[in-house]
């Protein structure tokens, strides 16, 4: 007999509310996630080892294809960090070419959607994941560059 005919409307909804109440406390602080990672996957495999069926062991092949989906897991996450590092250092290279250089920038106006423009020489960059740089006295993010010239 399913689980569902033995309980009343009144008793599955106490004990949803109990497992989410129990589901809450055990996440407390933690933020939810839509992917897994390569930790999820690892702690999948090991569970799914630890009870399987001793006379069904899983096949070789599943196994060998699950820990190749992994080692593919890991290096792309190996090659997601090195592109993020990749674009960080262009963008600082290509903020640091502008010092010296007569540049660009569309600024937003606080409390307003227009954009004025303002025009000026490089004349300081702040290394980072996010450059800025000085132009007439005031320090600006480096994606608000428009364009870059000399006069």
């Amino acid at each position: 007999m399913a689980l569902q005919s033995v309980l009343n409307a009144g008793e599955k909804a106490s004990l949803e509310r109990l497992v989410h109440d129990h589901n809450s406390k055990l996440n407390q602080g933690k933020i939810p996630q839509q992917n897994l990672g390569k930790d999820d996957f690892l702690k999948i495999l090991i569970t799914q080892l630890s009870y399987q069926d001793p006379t069904a062991p899983m096949e070789d092949k599943e196994f060998i294809a699950q820990m190749a989906q992994f080692s593919t897991l890991e290096q792309m996450t190996g090659m997601a960090g090195d592109f993020a590092r990749l674009t960080e250092m262009l963008t600082n290279t290509e903020a640091t070419s502008a010092l010296g250089r007569s540049v660009e920038l569309n600024v937003a106006l606080p409390g307003n959607e227009e954009e004025r423009v303002v025009q000026g020489v490089v004349r300081a960059v702040t290394r980072g994941a996010s450059p800025q740089v000085l132009v007439n006295g005031t320090y600006y993010d480096w994606t608000q560059v428009s364009r870059v010239f000399e006069e």
